[in-house]
């Protein structure tokens, strides 16, 4: 006798699937190892290990330019992976800048390099004082005074500087008076080793800064305390490089000169800033 088993209608079928697939998925993950259901993310850090961040760069610009004179070197720094602020240096007075300054730096969490270049390297020398995550100062071609000096009596102490002659000064309100340099003289004086059509776009959007600024005294100096370096521009002709090295010395600040660099030195030679202010992070981390 044959027996034909019937076949089931399709809507048994899915019934029978409803009941089947989540029994069979359920199986499944009973059957995965506990241990792996808490498998480790490779990416993870290791349970103790100790993360180091890299420090945040603060560039200061000093007078004269903005904070896109710092372009090449943000590139640079960047590409390795700092993170960078380029501060917006007010250039109005030395006690209001570096107020300025150090408010930013309440904000910035974890450790900070901060980088002066010109009058930028007074307004860090006053900012920095106070600021426990600020782990180095480095100079780019810039004033480090001491207590009491002003940025106008260093460059007078050294002979070689073009700048005074070639300022042009024009009073604003509330009878102040601010400095420019001469187009005709700015690459001469700032920037000659920068090709020409560059220096006149630079010539032409140069901050000015007020006489005041350079002739204000400095306060206690940071770099007393903490640790720095210097980039001497060898062919400095607005701080002459003489006095960029004493500066240097007095500092105890790990220095590196470029031959042949001007005072625009960030933007004629980044790549040499950018290592400087690297050496600075490692050395600090």
């Amino acid at each position: 006798m044959t027996y034909t088993q019937p076949v089931p209608s399709g809507q048994a079928l899915l019934r029978r699937k409803s009941v089947v697939i989540p029994a069979l998925v359920a199986a499944a993950l009973l059957a995965i190892p506990a241990s792996s259901q808490a498998a480790p993310n490779p990416a993870a850090p290791a349970a103790g290990a100790v993360i180091t961040a890299k420090p945040t760069i603060v560039l200061v610009h000093g007078a004269f330019a903005d904070s896109s004179s710092w372009d090449g070197v943000v590139a640079r720094l960047e590409r390795e992976g700092y993170p960078v602020l380029g501060l917006a240096n007010p250039l109005r007075d030395l006690p209001g800048d570096a107020a300025y300054l150090s408010g930013v730096l309440d904000t910035i969490p974890g450790p900070v390099v901060l980088v002066g270049h010109s009058y930028g390297g007074a307004v860090i020398t006053d900012a920095a004082a106070g600021h426990a995550n600020v782990k180095a100062l480095v100079y780019i071609a810039a004033f480090a005074p001491d207590q009491g000096e002003s940025s106008l009596q260093i460059t007078g102490e050294y002979p070689g500087s073009q700048l005074p002659s070639s300022l042009v000064v024009r009073p604003f309100p509330g009878g102040g008076q601010d400095a420019y340099i001469d187009p005709a003289a700015f690459q001469k004086v700032f920037a000659a080793d920068v090709p020409a059509r560059e220096t006149r776009l630079m010539a032409a959007g140069q901050r000015p800064v007020a006489l005041a600024a350079l002739a204000a005294p400095s306060s206690a100096p940071a770099w007393r305390t903490i640790p720095s370096w210097y980039l001497v521009a060898g062919a400095d002709r607005a701080i002459p490089p003489a006095a960029e090295r004493a500066m240097a010395r007095r500092a105890h600040a790990r220095t590196v000169t470029v031959p042949g660099a001007s005072h625009a030195v960030p933007v004629s030679h980044p790549e040499a800033v950018a290592n400087l202010v690297e050496a600075a992070a490692r050395a600090t981390a």
